[in-house]
């Protein structure tokens, strides 16, 4: 129960990061309104950091996505600037410590705010917001082994949204919310059969956004965020076997925040950090 400071961690804010077994790979985002196209690897058993080769790296971007295959880390999407959305990527070996390009044919249009999930095979993009601030309501998987992209179908999709939370169950990419906390529906996709089915409204949380969300094995877990300027201070697990929601327990609970951080240890979910209007260094632990 302590904490060891880590430094000489690259500075930025809004980078994505990625675990790759043994090392975080942090990459992107931005500083002083600045977009980066750099990133670092962390290895928390030497407590160092090594900067990630630049040569081949996308563009500087922040609002990407970034998964992890198990053996590379695809960043796609984005934004350059305010207005300017992004439609590429990359895939980085931290073995080689090298990039490839992304296949651009037939990849989604430029967007950042979007949602990617790996589901073992293939780096799903679905949802996200165009460089006229217009909410998405498409999506695309995406093959590394063939650099090809498939096109998601807009049968029964959810409502387009941007800036939502998505998790993979195993089978099924779940998508939920969206930006501002406007709506409080979402979408089951099962990429073998290219369909979509609803997630339950009955019980639903209310809306909201910058409400991380994890995946325990067995129901997606979202707690906190905020409903336009109103921080929340509850949450929700959702069991897509059942198609149900249940409230967490209240108790002991964090106090109100959004924009948190929230993982799976695969026991408990740990919420940390956040803003409630001002920055918050402090967490609780949850078990299911």
């Amino acid at each position: 129960n302590s904490w060891t400071l880590s430094t000489g961690a690259p500075p930025g804010m809004f980078r994505s990061s990625t675990w790759t077994g043994t090392q975080m790979i942090v990459w992107g985002g931005y500083q002083e309104g600045v977009a980066l196209g750099n990133g670092a690897r962390y290895n928390p058993s030497t407590d160092s950091w090594q900067p990630v080769q630049n040569a081949g790296a996308p563009s500087a971007r922040y609002d990407h996505t970034a998964v992890w295959t198990g053996t590379e880390m695809i960043v796609w999407g984005g934004r350059r600037d305010y207005s300017t959305a992004l439609g590429d990527g990359g895939r980085y070996d931290p073995l080689t410590d090298s990039w490839q390009p992304v296949q651009s044919a037939g990849a989604p249009s430029a967007r950042y705010g979007h949602s990617a999930v790996w589901t073992g095979t293939e780096m799903i993009v679905w949802g996200g917001i165009d460089e006229h601030g217009l909410f998405r309501r498409d999506g695309a998987r995406y093959n590394p082994q063939t650099d090809t992209w498939t096109p998601v179908t807009l049968v029964d999709a959810p409502s387009e949204r941007g800036e939502h939370v998505a998790v993979w169950t195993g089978s099924e990419m779940i998508v939920w919310g969206d930006e501002y906390g406007s709506v409080n529906t979402g979408g089951r996709y099962n990429p073998v059969s290219d369909t979509w089915n609803p997630t339950n409204a009955t019980c639903a949380p209310t809306g909201r956004w910058n409400a991380p969300a994890v995946w325990t094995g067995s129901r997606m877990v979202i707690w906190g965020g905020q409903k336009t300027s109103t921080y929340l201070s509850d949450g929700y697990e959702y069991d897509p076997v059942t198609d149900t929601w249940q409230m967490m327990a209240a108790e002991n609970a964090p106090t109100a925040r959004a924009s948190h951080t929230a993982v799976w240890t695969g026991s408990k979910v740990i919420i940390w950090g956040g803003t409630d209007g001002g920055l918050l260094g402090d967490g609780r632990v949850f078990a299911p």
